[in-house]
């Protein structure tokens, strides 16, 4: 399909410019890269290389209507656009103040500021010296984790889909640098009652062994002091009735074979009779009438 058909059907046919953009980009993905191998087809790939010019150009795209027309799901149609403009290098650039404006926070625009720069020196300063200069800090994944986090510690709400889109990175990228900033910079990004991850608490389950006056009842261990004379939640106390009420119908279960097991030896016994042997009778028997 040819690109100004493409451009037609989604609404940008009249900037030329736009156009001719997205066909420099085209060649330069063909020259650089098989798109095929990253699931990406012809019309899929025109549509990616229209959203990238108008998005550098500033010329509004309908990306609903992008995605239907490449015919492939929004996760999917995200990943590709991800993974295209990354293989031709393209970098969205990614200003604090016009995030804030977009999503309506724009109180947070000096503390957003204030946490990539400490993100910055702390992170530097944590690497060798050999390391220093080839530090990259100009992607835009940075700054949009940075505003994320800002907002989700001022309880602002945010697309965080919507951020990872404008950044052009992955959602494991994304989570990956968000990890690496609330670790360097929780005084100033962090929340101090976030959930922890599941895997790290099973993770660290050889530390609650090793402690036993710190192990849960449940875990088989011992409470604290301070809980010794707290009444456990409703939960617990359910729990550790059912198990009281199994370890009891365990022990009646084992004491009624047992005792089973007794009575059948008793009858066994009862009904075993003597032999009797009536050959040697008959034998002797005999003799006498002989003599």
């Amino acid at each position: 399909m040819d690109l100004s058909d493409v451009a037609k059907k989604l609404g940008v046919s009249e900037s030329k410019q736009l156009i001719r953009k997205a066909a420099e980009l085209r060649r330069l993905c063909d020259v650089q890269f098989d798109s095929s191998v990253i699931g990406v087809g012809e019309v899929c790939k025109a549509v990616i290389c229209l959203e990238i010019s108008a998005t550098r150009l500033g010329v509004l795209f309908d990306r609903q209507c992008a995605i239907k027309l490449s015919g492939m799901s929004e996760k999917a149609y995200t990943r590709s656009y991800n993974s295209l403009q990354n293989g031709l290098g393209v970098k969205n650039k990614l200003d604090i103040r016009e995030l804030a404006i977009q999503f309506g926070c724009v109180r947070i625009i000096p503390f957003v500021r204030k946490g990539l720069s400490l993100y910055k020196d702390r992170f530097l300063s944590s690497l060798p010296a050999s390391r220093r200069a080839s530090a990259d800090f100009t992607r835009p994944v940075f700054t949009s984790v940075a505003f994320y986090l800002c907002a989700k510690k001022h309880k602002l709400k945010v697309d965080k889909i919507k951020l990872i889109e404008l950044s052009g990175a992955s959602e494991s990228e994304f989570s990956s640098v968000s990890a690496s900033m609330i670790d360097l910079c929780f005084d100033v990004l962090g929340i101090s009652k976030e959930k922890k991850d599941p895997r790290d608490v099973k993770g660290n389950r050889e530390l609650l062994d090793v402690l036993p006056e710190k192990r849960k009842l449940e875990d088989g261990g011992y409470s604290s002091d301070a809980d010794e004379g707290e009444e456990g939640s409703s939960y617990k106390k359910h729990k550790r009735m059912e198990k009281h009420e199994y370890d009891e119908w365990k022990t009646s279960v084992l004491e009624s074979n047992k005792q089973s097991k007794t009575k059948s030896k008793v009858a066994s016994k009862k009904s075993t009779q003597t032999r009797l042997s009536f050959l040697k009778e008959t034998s002797e028997t005999q003799k006498l009438e002989a003599i």
